[in-house]
């Protein structure tokens, strides 16, 4: 298995493992929109880096993450948005060779700490965080408002 950075050429897998996503957590399996995916990693001002999992060509599962400044004080950080594993794929190190290379790519970047938010209703998740040494904030609360 390796860990590469998704290019331009990933665009369609990318779109597949998005559908599968939304699939999981109750929604409809749809792809991504293809032109949104390529417009949010690769046009003029990227908003994501994602990195694949690859066992030869077949994609095992993804990472996205962005930079986040400020972190602590002048620092940055690396916030991981989205790691899924493929159902084939889970249970052989795929999620823990991911977030290695986040770590990795976080060191790169000169940021001081990675961080995520996981559904408190996914215990599985949690124990796997917890195994990869971190452990829950206390004292955040997480918000969302939608625009238009």
């Amino acid at each position: 298995m390796r860990i590469e950075q998704a290019t331009p050429d990933d665009v369609d897998v990318i779109s597949v493992i998005l559908g599968e996503i939304e699939g999981y957590y109750g929604g409809e399996a749809t792809p991504g929109d293809r032109d949104q995916i390529r417009a949010a990693l690769f046009g003029e001002r990227p908003a994501a880096t994602v990195l694949l999992a690859r066992d030869d060509e077949q994609v095992l599962g993804l990472a996205s993450y962005s930079l986040l400044w400020p972190a602590a004080g002048a620092d940055t950080s690396l916030y991981l948005k989205e790691l899924f594993v493929r159902s084939e794929a889970r249970r052989r190190g795929v999620a823990g060779a991911l977030m290695e290379a986040l770590k990795a790519a976080a060191v790169k970047a000169g940021c001081s700490r990675v961080e995520w938010t996981a559904d408190a209703d996914n215990p599985a998740a949690m124990d796997f965080y917890q195994a990869f040494g971190a452990a829950p904030r206390e004292g955040k609360i997480f918000y969302r408002a939608e625009v238009s």
